[in-house]
């Protein structure tokens, strides 16, 4: 029997639909579209919000709490293999002293259950990574693996700077890169088109219940655009038209210049590589997160060099 045969049919469901690398997205709901209440917010990195600290612990309970439940009688072929699992969580993870540990599993569950949802962020990250390197039971190796792609997928829908790699939890998005946007933002307030277009992108990336990763993009590359047609006062200007005019007053490393002719290939109105990229089956958060934070980044570096230019 597989994995399936040991998981009630919720279970088995959201197992099927993880193996599809498919989970469909619920609109959002009525008071997100009036604006009554806020889109979920940026990448989190030093925090964990309640959606993602309870999308956690629901994989913890589906892949290894209720297999330790089914198997936790002393009649169980896997009870021995359970009971090492609870013994090593209880005395490797938690430090505490074997004799102490409950014999009843829910009051084991109980107590960890109040740890992670007191605990700091990240030692709720250290419980979730400690689970497959530790679980040793029937079928470990499916669950396990199930367990790290479905705890991949909610991190991404919720927005989590951090994923499973190669069974450790890693950062996949600095603070740097969240700062870089937050800084643009707050550039531009003066500066309305651009202004709009940066915090349209991000409200259309952070949208945790139906991202809109193209539409994203584009206005991310929009807010480029806008920026350099005021910087050069000129509606139909392109950022090569733009690297030009800061060339004249100001030196740019040629590595650093040759990056931004780069990103000229993104926001160029002719078919090419922004039009490749726009026209792609299935763009992905990292590809909305890369252009909105180079754009919010090459937004902050054109307005350091024009203050400069003007003092």
């Amino acid at each position: 029997m597989n994995i399936n045969g040991h998981l009630n049919l919720l279970n088995v469901f959201i197992i099927n639909n993880i193996k599809g690398n498919y989970i469909e997205n619920i609109m959002n709901s009525f008071s997100e579209r009036i604006g009554k209440k806020d889109l979920k917010s940026i990448i989190q990195h030093d925090d964990i919000d309640d959606d993602l600290r309870n999308a956690l612990w629901n994989a913890v309970n589906i892949f290894y709490f209720d297999q330790v439940k089914k198997n936790f009688l002393p009649s169980s072929s896997n009870s021995r293999s359970i009971n090492i699992f609870l013994r090593i969580i209880w005395a490797d993870y938690f430090k505490l002293r074997i004799d102490e540990q409950p014999q009843n599993f829910s009051e084991i569950k109980s107590f960890i259950k109040n740890y992670f949802f007191n605990t700091e962020w990240y030692e709720v990250y250290d419980f979730v990574e400690f689970l497959p390197r530790t679980y040793k039971g029937n079928y470990s190796k499916s669950i396990n693996a199930d367990y790290i792609t479905f705890c991949n997928l909610k991190l991404e829908k919720e927005l989590s700077g951090y994923r499973f790699i190669n069974g450790q939890i890693a950062g996949i998005s600095s603070p740097q890169s969240v700062k870089a946007i937050e800084n643009a933002i707050n550039l531009t307030d003066s500066f309305k088109p651009v202004n709009a277009h940066l915090k349209r992108a991000l409200e259309l990336f952070s949208d945790r219940q139906k991202p809109d990763y193209r539409n994203s993009i584009k206005e991310s590359i929009s807010a480029v655009e806008s920026y350099c047609a005021i910087l050069t006062n000129n509606t139909k200007t392109t950022l090569g038209q733009a690297l030009k005019i800061i060339e004249k007053d100001h030196k740019i490393h040629e590595a650093l210049k040759k990056s931004f002719s780069n990103l000229y290939g993104y926001t160029s109105n002719a078919d090419g590589i922004r039009h490749a990229l726009l026209e792609e089956e299935k763009l992905r958060q990292e590809d909305a997160q890369f252009m909105l934070v180079s754009c919010s980044a090459f937004i902050d570096y054109l307005f350091q060099k024009q203050s400069k230019k003007i003092e």
